[in-house]
């Protein structure tokens, strides 16, 4: 098989993983100095899917061969799919040549199991000490790492990538059992402690080599099983307080080909992966708790965003005095995000707020009326019940357009 077919099926069995963007990569360039490429500047250039997926990296795995048999993988060992493998030096080159054409800025390197977990590990690491010792490449490079390896492999790996993921897969160890019984929550989240424990002792001794600077991050698959929304942003929540992930990402389980009975022969609604994706960053970026977006088992609401859904059954907290609240509190107002917030704060050192200056900030003017009071405006005493601004603020929903 020639370097392009490998490259096409390679390329496209890596798409489900979803765990790519490439932020918090250290600044770095080659400019004035040996090597190629940079992380700063014009060098980490993102373009998003309408769904969210960065596409800005070349994204491949080594090899879509497996040992392991997961019922929700399309490469599993069972899937009659066509199989293909790079070896480490195909991938230093596509990933040189790719970026010289400027049609990438870094590399996210996957790989299914072969042989053996610190094999496969083995030939992760050689790609990225490659391109870093012989190469000088001075782009983003995140590797994801078999859980099974053997620790110094893992460390190993630290010292080359950006960023290390180690994808946990499915939300609860019963669902990993019935799915994937071949691999360990335990093991996943070992691994996890190890890179958490070299990005805080490299971040402790000034002196020592940067250790995955980027970080590190996982995946979740949303829809292979019948988990809810309310123990997925639960088990989110707590890895990121155990593990100090950079992001958990969502993926919605797609149908593979010849899917074995014990998964959906539908797909979720994208919607609910949007869902999951923006409760998510109002508990990393706004405070808030995954008790406080569902309060008991369930999913999220897929007609109105989860900001909106908490300030409809917390009327009581409303409306929010822009002159005299906090900007976190400021921040949990629907139509105001974290920057407005603290644009406010800093305005009402000045002069009291007034509805104009909301109308300049560009806040969601429609969407906020009811939940706040500034010096020339406040919601009347008769302001509608919650279910009837409920569908009075969900009543036109925006749908995204279709291509074809």
């Amino acid at each position: 098989m020639n370097l392009t077919d490998k490259l096409i099926v390679l390329a496209d069995a890596a798409k489900y993983d979803v765990s790519c963007a490439s932020s918090g990569a250290p600044k770095r360039s080659s400019r004035s100095r040996d090597g190629l490429g940079a992380t700063n500047g014009a060098g980490i250039c993102h373009s998003f899917t309408p769904d969210g997926r960065c596409v800005s990296l070349l994204k491949i795995l080594l090899t879509n061969f497996c040992l392991y048999d997961c019922q929700y993988c399309v490469n599993r060992r069972s899937s009659d799919v066509p199989r293909a493998r790079f070896t480490p030096e195909e991938v230093v080159r596509l990933t040189l040549d790719f970026y010289r054409r400027n049609f990438v800025s870094g590399l996210f390197l996957s790989s299914g199991i072969i042989r053996s977990a610190d094999y496969t590990m083995e030939q992760l690491v050689r790609v990225a000490r490659l391109l870093r010792t012989e190469h000088g490449f001075r782009g983003y490079i995140h590797l994801k790492t078999i859980p099974d390896a053997a620790p110094e492999l893992i460390a190993e790996a630290g010292l080359y990538a950006d960023r290390l993921s180690v994808n946990i897969e499915l939300p609860t160890e019963a669902g990993l059992t019935q799915l994937a019984p071949e691999k360990s929550g335990q093991t996943i989240r070992r691994a996890m402690g190890r890179i958490r424990l070299g990005v805080e002792e490299s971040d402790a001794e000034p002196r020592a080599p940067r250790f995955a600077p980027a970080g590190q991050s996982t995946q979740m698959i949303v829809g292979a099983d019948a988990t809810d929304d309310f123990t997925i942003l639960g088990s989110a929540q707590r890895l990121y307080g155990a593990y100090g992930l950079k992001r958990v990402y969502y993926s919605a389980f797609s149908p593979i080909p010849q899917s074995p009975r014990s998964v959906p022969l539908s797909a979720p609604p994208l919607l609910r992966e949007h869902r999951l994706y923006q409760a998510d960053f109002l508990m990393r970026g706004y405070g808030f708790r995954a008790g406080e977006l569902l309060s008991a088992p369930g999913n999220l609401a897929l007609d109105i965003d989860p900001k909106l859904a908490w300030a409809l059954r917390h009327r009581d907290q409303f409306p929010v005095d822009l002159n005299r609240a906090e900007a976190s509190t400021i921040a949990r107002v629907p139509g105001i995000g974290v920057r407005n917030a603290k644009r406010l704060v800093q305005l009402r050192q000045i002069r009291r707020i007034r509805w104009d200056d909301l109308v300049r900030l560009r806040c969601s003017m429609s969407t906020l009326k009811p939940f706040i009071a500034v010096q020339d405006y406040r919601p009347g005493l008769g302001e509608a019940a919650s279910e009837t601004l409920r569908h009075a603020l969900t009543a036109t929903p925006a749908t995204q357009l279709a291509l074809w």
